[in-house]
């Protein structure tokens, strides 16, 4: 049995204005809830889990909304700060054909690459028994120097670190900028999840194996690799395995790495040696996450396309 932790977020929390078709050859788009530290955060509150998040919004109307959403959602937000200096943040996500996402990005001088350390609520990180943070709150200062604090706060009391470096090439000013960015929080991290593109952008290495072995040499516990429609690799210590995902008609694909990475923690006993949670254990983790953003892709948008903890069992429990 799955005893519930509080997990806490930092980082990003924008609009994602998605891609939903086109009219006379003219794009339509839909301004959904988005940034992947808060989708983590909602995915695992749909699982049960007890979530919190910390980041900046602009006190304007989709900063609004996107708190709103979170509350909705049953994500702690009292660590959220509303910034009459600074905009919301858009990030403009468009799809090809196959679902598959690009990028742009409305964030020069918004709110949530102006968070400062001293708007961080630091009882809320020490409260935590997980805190989770990605890699686009590194690109820029203040941010970069908040998290990183906030990261060794969360470390010093004990809560487990889990990262996600989903690289955005548009927000840095190089790859090896980006990449030593990137590497440079690891030898905090107790999990981190990373795509197979972002796993050889970081070991150089394209191996999942021995990709997952370098980063387990960081001090590392579990790596989890998502793979799209060919499911995740997992490695820690003691284990290692691909599980497969099963086959869906792909609308969306925007968020389904967070959607996979909240559903997998809210599966894992952190109370015990976490690393040590039998095989099985975390092979149904990583299989009940993968039900989860296989969901979540067949929907458009991140949070609105996120599926509760009944939808996931049902499906799971169909496959048995």
């Amino acid at each position: 049995m799955v005893t519930y932790m509080k997990i806490v977020t930092i980082g990003e929390l924008l609009v994602d204005l998605t891609q939903t078709g086109e009219v006379d050859g003219v794009p339509q788009y839909s301004a959904n809830p988005g940034g992947a530290p808060a989708n983590v955060a909602v995915a695992a509150s749909l699982m049960g889990s007890d979530t919190a998040f910390v980041g900046k919004v602009g006190n304007d109307s989709f900063g609004n909304m996107l708190i709103k959403t979170l509350q909705d959602k049953k994500v702690d937000v009292s660590g959220i700060v509303k910034s009459d200096e600074y905009k919301t943040t858009l990030a403009v996500v468009s799809l090809d054909g196959n679902g598959e996402r690009s990028f742009s990005f409305y964030r020069k001088n918004c709110a949530d690459v102006n968070l400062t350390f001293d708007e961080i609520d630091v009882d809320l990180i020490k409260s935590a028994d997980v805190l989770h943070f990605g890699s686009v709150s590194l690109t820029d200062e203040p941010c970069f120097t908040a998290i990183e604090s906030a990261v060794k706060i969360a470390k010093s009391k004990g809560a487990i670190i889990t990262y996600d470096p989903n690289y955005r090439p548009l927000l840095w000013k190089n790859k090896d900028e980006a990449v030593a960015k990137m590497r440079y929080l690891l030898k905090f991290v107790d999990i981190i999840k990373v795509s197979d593109e972002e796993l050889f952008l970081l070991t150089d290495e394209r191996d999942l194996q021995k990709g997952a072995e370098l980063l387990l040499s960081e001090g590392i516990k579990i790596v989890l690799v998502t793979l799209g429609e060919n499911g995740a690799f997992l490695k820690t210590r003691d284990c290692q395995g691909k599980i497969d995902a099963r086959k869906v008609t792909v609308a969306d694909t925007n968020g389904a790495g967070d959607t996979f990475f909240g559903a997998f923690l809210s599966q894992i006993d952190f109370l015990e040696n976490f690393e040590k949670n039998n095989s099985n254990c975390l092979y149904n983790a990583v299989k009940f996450a993968c039900t989860a953003a296989e969901i979540s892709v067949t929907k458009s948008g991140a949070i609105p396309a996120m599926p509760s903890k009944n939808e996931v069992e049902k499906i799971i429990k169909k496959s048995l």
